[in-house]
């Protein structure tokens, strides 16, 4: 994950969860959190507790987010995220935790008739590449449950649009063809089907290091005690869980959206 994604992300993140953004560059982000957002993000359970016992007006703290180190100004006192730090992992298993299934509808207005209203699947997750290295990507794809046709990069397709959780007046819901369960099925070999297709030398590279320091190991054991056996089985373990290589797929969020358009409607010539 680049620092520029990681930077929307949050940006994202904070604004739907109520927490204004005071301040923005191109190198970090200054928000004041919503009462929410705090008591998920600050550990701050005794506050909270005196406060809401009390009666007491309630102050929020602001959190300043360096996104880019390098750019930023030198006395700028915030914490540095980037992928791996641990507030980064909180927001998003706070994320996880917020947002796992939605069931949304298109904000429309019927002239004359009612309008019918498309389900599209909409699963949004992460590849991860393991090994002694790891790096993720990020997916959001969309599946109609009517034809099968698939969107990649969903979010950016309908970020413009209005959602809200109640159908709108004058409109009906079509009954799916594909069925939730398949449509999963079908980003998820999808998804196997892109992987086999790209380059893995990374793990061949992880595989040549395990190697390696797996020797170094050995040599470093060969004539030792019996008793010594154990010590050596578990460094070695210890090798091959730093090692090797692995991809994983989860799932962050997703649910069901009902279109009365095409998804890409606004950007189709």
């Amino acid at each position: 994950m680049e620092q520029a994604e990681i930077h929307q992300y949050l940006k994202e993140f904070f604004i739907e969860n109520d927490s204004e953004i005071i301040e923005e560059t191109d190198s970090h982000l200054h928000v004041q959190l919503s009462i929410d957002m705090d008591k998920a993000l600050m550990n701050r359970p005794f506050y909270w507790h005196y406060i809401e016992n009390m009666g007491a007006k309630p102050n929020p703290m602001s959190l300043t987010l360096i996104t880019d180190s390098k750019k930023a100004p030198e006395d700028l006192k915030g914490e540095k995220i980037h992928f791996g730090s641990p507030r980064l992992h909180q927001i998003f298993n706070t994320a996880k935790s917020l947002g796992k299934h939605s069931l949304l509808y298109e904000t429309t207005s019927p002239q004359g008739s009612t309008q019918p209203m498309k389900p599209w699947l909409v699963l949004n997750g992460s590849v991860s590449y393991c090994c002694d290295h790891k790096k993720d990507h990020f997916f959001s794809i969309g599946l109609s449950l009517i034809t099968g046709e698939v969107i990649e990069d969903f979010y950016d397709t309908i970020k413009h649009k209005s959602f809200q959780e109640q159908i709108p007046n004058y409109c009906f819901t079509m009954t799916p063809i594909i069925k939730p369960e398949s449509g999963i099925e079908r980003i998820r070999r999808m998804l196997i089907e892109d992987l086999e297709q790209k380059d893995h030398t990374w793990a061949d590279d992880a595989i040549k290091r395990w190697k390696k320091d797996e020797e170094l190991l050995e040599s470093f054991y060969e004539g030792q005690e019996e008793d010594q056996s154990e010590t050596y089985q578990f460094e070695k373990e210890a090798i091959k869980s730093q090692y090797e290589p692995s991809i994983q797929i989860s799932i962050i969020n997703g649910g069901l959206f009902y279109f009365a358009e095409h998804p890409a409607a606004q950007t189709m010539n």
